[in-house]
C-alpha cells in the first residue's frame, strides 16, 4: 500500500511539473509578444499576430521597422540570455550539490567579462588575429574561454576528495572574481573615450544594443549548450547523493562534469559578450521552479529555461519604461530583486551549510 501511495505522489508531481512547464511556456510566447508592443508604437498584441499571420495592412511601415527591427530581436536575445543564465545556475547547484551556485556569484560571469572586455579593447591590437579569424564569434568565444577558464579554477580549488565544499566555492569564487575584475579594470583604463563610454554601459547588463548580428552570434552557442541538457537531467539527479552514489549507479561522473561545466561555460560566456554583466537570474529561478516542480532536473531545467527567459524579458520592459524616454541597465533590475532574495536563502540555508 506504500508503495502504491508513494507511486501516485511521484505521478502526482510529474502531471504538475507538466503543466507547470505548459504554463510557463504560454506565459513565454506571451511575455514575447508583450515586450515587442510596449513602448512608443501604437501597435496592439492583435495587431502583431494579424501581421505575423500575412496581414500587412495591420501595422504600418513606421511599426513594422520598430516591431521587427527593434524590438523583436531585443525580446529574442533577452529570452536566450535568461534561459541560459537560468540553467546555468540550475546545472552549477545540481553539480556543486549547494543552493548557493550561480555563474554570478561564483566569479564565472567575471571570467567571462574579462574575456570579452579583452576583445573589445585589445581587437584593434594584440587580439586583431582572433578578431580577424573568427568575426561576429570573436567577442563569445573569448568569453567562454574566460568563463571556462574560471570555472575549471572554481571546481578545482573547492572540490577535494570528490567532495565540493561550499564555503570554499563562495571564497574561491569571490577571490576569482576580484581578480578578473581587477584585470578587467585594468584593460578598461587602456580603453580610450569611446571604449569606455561603451564598456561602462555593457558592464551593467543592457539589451539596448540588440540586433540580428548580435543573435547569430550568441544563438548558436547558447543553443548547442542546451543539447546536452536532456542527457544531463539524470545525471544530475543522481548526483545530488553523492558522487560515489552516482557513479554505483551507473553514471559517468567524471564525464558528466565535464559536459557540465563546457556547457556552464559556454552559455554563460555567450550570455555575458551580448548582453554585458546581468546577475541574480541563475540563483532566483532554480528556488522558485524547486517549490512549484520539485527536485526532478529533468523538469527542473526545461522549466529554468522557459521562466529565466521570460523574467528577463520582464525585467528588460521595465528598464526601458520606468525611466523613458532614458534606459536603466537591466542589471540593476535583476540586483534589485536578486539581492535581497540571496540574502533569505543565505539565511534559511546558513545552519544547514554550516556558513
Amino acid at each position: 500500500m506504500a508503495e502504491i501511495r508513494a507511486s501516485r505522489q511521484a505521478g502526482d508531481r510529474t502531471r504538475l511539473a507538466l503543466l507547470a512547464i505548459a504554463l510557463l511556456a504560454a506565459g513565454s510566447i506571451f511575455a514575447m509578444l508583450f515586450s515587442v508592443t510596449t513602448g512608443a508604437s501604437d501597435a496592439s498584441i492583435l495587431d502583431v499576430i494579424a501581421n505575423m499571420a500575412g496581414s500587412e495592412a495591420a501595422l504600418s511601415t513606421r511599426d513594422r521597422i520598430i516591431i521587427f527591427d527593434i524590438r523583436l530581436p531585443r525580446a529574442i536575445l533577452g529570452f536566450l540570455i535568461g534561459a541560459s543564465l537560468a540553467v546555468s545556475g540550475t546545472v552549477m547547484q545540481g553539480l556543486f550539490r549547494n543552493p548557493l551556485a550561480d555563474p554570478g556569484l561564483v566569479g564565472v560571469s567575471s571570467g567571462a567579462s574579462l574575456g570579452a572586455v579583452t576583445i573589445i579593447v585589445l581587437g584593434g591590437g594584440l587580439a586583431a588575429p582572433l578578431q580577424a579569424l573568427l568575426g561576429i564569434y570573436a567577442l563569445p568565444a573569448a568569453a567562454f574561454s574566460g568563463g571556462l577558464v574560471t570555472t575549471l579554477l572554481l571546481y578545482r580549488i573547492a572540490t577535494r576528495h570528490g567532495q565540493t565544499s561550499v564555503a570554499t566555492m563562495l571564497l574561491a569564487g569571490i577571490a576569482l572574481g576580484a581578480l578578473a575584475l581587477a584585470l578587467t579594470g585594468l584593460l578598461i583604463y587602456m580603453a580610450n573615450d569611446q571604449q569606455l563610454r561603451d564598456l561602462t554601459f555593457w558592464s551593467m547588463g543592457s539589451l539596448a544594443g540588440a540586433t540580428w548580428t548580435k543573435i547569430a552570434a550568441a544563438a548558436p552557442i547558447i543553443l548547442l549548450s542546451f543539447i546536452a541538457l536532456p542527457f544531463m537531467a539524470r545525471g544530475l539527479n543522481a548526483i545530488t547523493l553523492g558522487e560515489a552514489a552516482a557513479f554505483h549507479m551507473g553514471v559517468p561522473v567524471q564525464r558528466l562534469k565535464n559536459i557540465a561545466i563546457i556547457g556552464v561555460a559556454a552559455a554563460t560566456g555567450a550570455s555575458v559578450a551580448v548582453s554585458g554583466g546581468i546577475g541574480f537570474v541563475g540563483i532566483v529561478v532554480p528556488h522558485i521552479l524547486r517549490m512549484a516542480v520539485g527536485p526532478d532536473h529533468r523538469f527542473l531545467l526545461p522549466a529554468a529555461a522557459l521562466l529565466g527567459g521570460s523574467l528577463l524579458i520582464f525585467a528588460d520592459v521595465l528598464a526601458r519604461t520606468l525611466v523613458a524616454p532614458a534606459e536603466l541597465p537591466i542589471g540593476i533590475i535583476t540586483a534589485a530583486v536578486g539581492g535581497p532574495f540571496f540574502l533569505w536563502i543565505l539565511l534559511k540555508q546558513r545552519s544547514r551549510l554550516a556558513l
